[in-house]
């Protein structure tokens, strides 16, 4: 497979298979899940980053325990819509994935979805700033998922 347009990614997908989302920060990896019908993306782990192997192998172990067959990752595009470093690290990652492992990818803009999560644990949830920090990259993920999932079903029709 290949990185494609997020809207290439149903046609190459069982009808009820399941998409992990992907927050790639730093320090750690955020992930989060949808379910088989594609409909609700859920926060699942946060991986440590270490070395790509290493981060890999978990990414693995967590997809095929929920059946998962495709990855959305955030994509940090600057608010003029350029790319910056990070946006090309998160390009980087996809291709090394694709190096190992044969199944599509496509990229979200994940634009303000770190600053919209803090914003909700902060207003909403009242969270601390150690628990925020625990739950933030993968609230993250799920929201870069929820966002790429509601993009397929409003194209849907």
């Amino acid at each position: 497979m290949a990185v494609v347009d997020l809207l290439e990614l149903p046609a190459l997908l069982p009808r009820y298979a399941a998409v992990v989302g992907l927050d790639l920060g730093e320090k750690t990896i955020g992930v989060a899940v949808s379910d088989a019908g594609r409909s609700i993306a859920s926060p699942l782990s946060l991986i440590r980053k270490t070395k790509f192997t290493d981060d890999f192998a978990a990414l693995t172990r967590l997809m095929e325990s929920r059946e998962a067959q495709a990855i959305v990752i955030g994509l940090p595009v600057n608010m003029d819509g350029t790319e910056g470093a990070r946006a090309q690290s998160c390009r980087a990652f996809a291709r090394n994935v694709l190096r190992v492992k044969d199944l599509p990818i496509a990229f979200w803009d994940e634009r303000m979805s770190s600053m919209a999560i803090n914003r909700m644990l902060i207003d909403e949830a009242d969270t601390t700033r150690a628990r925020r920090a625990e739950v933030v990259d993968k609230a993250a993920a799920a929201w870069i998922l929820q966002g790429a999932l509601d993009r397929l079903r409003n194209a849907a029709g």
